[in-house]
């Protein structure tokens, strides 16, 4: 596994978590405007919309996708 890899996941962990504490800030750093594929988008925008919290979700949304 790739330092990238391991940075990656552990950054989707991170997403993960901070978006279910409701952490917008967090969440906001986190993303940094770095593309995500779509597959992760949708999971993470699922689990913001459990949460109820629309700032996460329109961060989410906002986030480009990745050509990969």
């Amino acid at each position: 596994m790739t330092d990238e890899n391991k940075h990656s996941i552990a950054t989707f962990a991170a997403l993960k978590t901070s978006i279910a504490n409701g952490e917008e800030s967090s969440v906001k750093e986190l993303l940094a405007n770095q593309p995500m594929q779509e597959l992760e988008k949708g999971y993470l925008i699922d689990l913001a919309k459990l949460s109820n919290n629309p700032t996460i979700i329109k961060l989410l949304e906002d986030v480009p996708l990745s050509n990969k």
